[in-house]
């Protein structure tokens, strides 16, 4: 059973709010890739719409748009996601997860692509009670 933990973005306010989702609400993004939308109620966003920007996996190895299915492969990076060089012209060997979403991930990054009626912070944020 595929759990994961999502980071929400929303680009409007530039907050982000964490959730933890399992069951059928993590079954919605399997199988999905970098750049796809997922109904947002997957992660208490009714009426809105979500796109996967990132993850990565148990080991903290980051998910690449450019690297096909959810499989790890080692690729060359001369930096972007996975790899920040020190000096010029520095490249290494890095493993990294493909783009589409599997069990193996743990961490999701999303953002809020489309807007529903209620407000973000009205269905995602923390209450003060207690």
């Amino acid at each position: 059973m595929a759990n994961f933990q999502v980071v929400v973005a929303d680009p409007d306010s530039g907050t982000t709010y964490q959730r933890d989702i399992d069951g059928q609400d993590a079954n919605r993004f399997l199988g999905k890739e970098i750049g796809q939308s997922v109904d947002g109620s997957a992660v208490g966003l009714d009426g809105y719409e979500v796109e996967i920007t990132g993850g990565s996996d148990n080991a903290g190895r980051p998910m690449r748009d450019d690297v096909n299915g959810p499989a790890l492969k080692e690729i060359m990076l001369e930096g972007g996601t996975g790899f920040n060089p020190r000096r010029d012209g520095e490249r290494k060997r890095v493993t990294v997860r493909g783009k589409e979403v599997s069990e193996e991930v743990e961490q999701l990054n999303v953002k809020i692509s489309a807007r529903g009626d209620e407000s973000v912070e009205d269905l995602l944020g923390e209450s003060d009670e207690e």
